[in-house]
């Protein structure tokens, strides 16, 4: 994915800034900054209200739905608002609340992107394992109630700390539009 000029100036021209010199007593710690989550963070847990975003997303392109794979009755495109950089939905096209509700075709495509994603996830992040699961009505912690989706949370050893307890706030080490194209260009391709 190439990036666009700003203000006229080349995207390989701009220097990243550190945080060394920023206000405060410089330490040892790095500063991610996440302005996407402030969406979800602002918005609550539900901002999704007038339509459904997994009905959607197929309609757009893959880069506008962050879409990274499309099958036959499934498709696989990043959270919006991740848990973890490269955290996947893998989502049936058609518009069903819970999985027992899925067709048999359905499931078996979910059940195969989602080993698809986690070959990839692991071939292109190097993570060291996975949180796969689906929350089955808004009792049960599901965002999108309506619309069955199963979350693919690519871990690392060291991925955790305490911003998800104190902040309630994930830090993400890269775009979500960056992540998108990585997986999707190592999605192996059907003919």
């Amino acid at each position: 994915m190439e990036r666009e000029p700003v203000d006229g100036v080349e995207p390989e021209a701009v220097e990243l800034e550190g945080s060394d010199g920023f206000a405060g007593v410089p330490d040892e710690f790095q500063r991610l900054w996440t302005p996407h989550r402030m969406v979800y963070i602002e918005g609550g847990p539900q901002p999704h209200i007038d339509e459904c975003p997994f009905d959607r997303a197929p309609t757009l392109s893959d880069e506008e739905g962050l879409i990274v794979a499309r099958g036959e009755h499934a498709y696989v495109l990043l959270n919006l608002f991740p848990y973890n950089s490269g955290h996947l939905l893998v989502c049936p096209y058609r518009h069903v609340s819970t999985y027992d509700l899925a067709t048999d075709a359905e499931v078996a495509e979910i059940a195969s992107l989602t080993q698809t994603a986690m070959r990839v996830l692991t071939a292109v992040s190097n993570c060291d394992g996975f949180n796969i699961g689906m929350n089955q009505g808004r009792v049960a912690g599901a965002g999108v109630a309506g619309h069955l989706h199963q979350h693919i949370v690519p871990r690392w050893a060291s991925d955790a700390n305490f911003f998800p307890i104190i902040a309630r706030t994930k830090a993400l080490p890269q775009l979500l539009g960056d992540v998108r194209a990585t997986i999707q260009a190592a999605w192996p391709q059907v003919d």
